[in-house]
C-alpha cells in the first residue's frame, strides 16, 4: 500500500471523488430507500459533527481528492450544512456538489450557491403528481420543480434530475423524462435500480436495463453517445439529442457496472470511509479523529480503505451478498 502521493487502490486506479452523507436522517419514505415505518436511526453522539466532517474531508483534499457531493439521508435537513459548504468551497475543490430530494432546496439555495455550492443533483422519480406522492410517500411535486428553478436562478446549473427506474412502477415515463430533458435543458440521469433498498425485496425483475431505456429514446429523438476517451470515472453514460436539443445519461450499476472505472470513495455519517456503495468492509475514521489522532493517521486509514477495494461489486455474481446498510444510512 503506497504511504505517499494519491490515492490508489491496489489496481492503480487513483480516487478523486468523495460522498460525504451528512445524516442518516430524511423528511421523506421513499419506496425504494426505506420503509414506511422508517428505519433505525443511529444515536446522534454516533454521528460525526460537522467540524469532523470538515476535517476528514481536508485530509482527503490533501491525499488528491478532487471533488465532494454531500448526500444522506437529506443533507438539507442538517444542521450547518451552508457552513460545511462554506469549509469545502475555502479548500479548493474542483467541484462541490449536493444531492437531495428538493423539498427544502428552494428556502436555501441562496445561502448555498452563497457558500460556494456549484452544482445540485435533484432526485424526481415521477412528473405526475399523484405517483410522485405515492413513490415518496408524501411531497409535492410542484415544490420539486420548484426548487429546480430557483436552483438555476441562483446559478447552479447545469441542474441534474436522478430518476431510479423501476420496472411496473415508474418506466413508463422513460420518454416523459426525455421530453423534459429536452423543454428545460436538464440533464435527466436514469438510474438502474440497485439492492439497496431497506426493506430489502428489489429483485432482478425490477430491473429496467439501461440499454432498454436508450433504445426507447433514440425511437423517438435519435442520440449520439457523448465523445469518451474510454478513462472517465463519470458513472453516467452521456447521449445527446442530435438535434442539439440537450442530453440525458444511463447509470448502469446493474446490468453494465462501471468499476474498472470508479474512483469514488464514501464517508458515512457516522464516520466509516466505504471503498464501494455495495460492500460492507468499512473503515472507521470517527474514533481516530476523537481520541487525538493525526492527520497522518487519518489519512493511513483513509489508504487502507482504498487499497482494499474490490475489483468490482458482484452484484452478477451467484455469490453476490447485498449489504447490510441501505441506501439511505449509506449517501448516495
Amino acid at each position: 500500500m503506497p504511504e505517499t502521493g494519491p490515492l490508489l487502490d491496489r489496481y492503480g486506479r487513483e480516487h478523486r471523488d468523495l460522498r460525504v452523507s451528512v445524516t442518516d436522517r430524511c423528511n421523506l419514505r421513499c419506496v425504494y430507500c426505506m420503509p414506511e415505518e422508517g428505519v433505525p436511526l443511529r444515536p446522534r453522539q454516533e454521528m460525526l459533527s460537522i467540524e469532523e466532517i470538515a476535517r476528514i474531508v481536508r485530509i482527503a483534499r490533501e491525499l488528491g481528492i478532487r471533488s465532494v457531493r454531500f448526500s444522506g439521508g437529506e443533507p438539507l435537513v442538517r444542521r450547518g450544512i451552508v457552513e460545511l459548504v462554506r469549509h469545502m468551497a475555502l479548500l479548493g475543490f474542483d467541484d462541490v456538489a449536493l444531492t437531495t430530494n428538493g423539498t427544502n432546496l428552494a428556502p436555501a439555495v441562496s445561502a448555498l450557491a452563497a457558500a460556494g455550492l456549484m452544482r445540485v443533483n435533484i432526485s424526481c422519480d415521477s412528473l405526475r403528481p399523484e405517483r410522485f406522492r405515492t413513490i415518496r410517500r408524501r411531497g409535492d411535486l410542484a415544490v420539486v420543480l420548484h426548487a429546480m428553478d430557483a436552483a438555476e436562478a441562483a446559478g447552479l446549473s447545469p441542474v441534474k434530475v436522478n430518476v431510479v427506474v423501476i420496472a411496473g412502477v415508474n418506466d413508463d415515463e422513460v420518454l416523459d423524462f426525455a421530453a423534459f430533458a429536452r423543454r428545460y435543458g436538464r440533464a435527466v440521469r436514469f438510474i438502474e435500480y440497485m439492492p439497496l433498498d431497506a426493506d430489502r425485496s428489489w429483485t432482478r425483475r425490477q430491473v429496467v436495463p439501461s440499454d432498454d431505456i436508450v433504445a426507447r429514446i433514440h425511437a423517438v429523438w435519435p442520440l449520439e453517445a457523448e465523445p469518451t476517451d474510454g478513462t472517465e470515472a463519470a458513472p453516467a453514460d452521456r447521449y445527446r439529442f442530435r438535434d442539439g436539443a440537450g442530453e440525458v445519461g444511463v447509470v448502469a450499476s446493474v446490468t453494465r457496472p462501471f468499476c474498472g472505472t470508479c474512483n469514488r470513495l464514501r464517508l458515512t455519517a457516522d464516520g466509516a470511509i466505504r471503498n464501494c456503495l455495495f460492500s460492507d468492509e468499512e473503515v472507521l475514521v470517527r474514533d481516530l479523529v476523537r481520541d487525538g489522532s493525526s492527520d497522518d493517521a487519518i489519512a493511513a486509514a483513509m489508504r487502507r480503505a482504498v487499497w482494499g477495494k474490490w475489483p468490482g461489486h458482484g452484484i452478477n455474481d451467484p455469490g453476490f451478498l447485498r449489504p447490510a446498510r441501505s441506501m439511505s444510512m449509506i449517501g448516495g
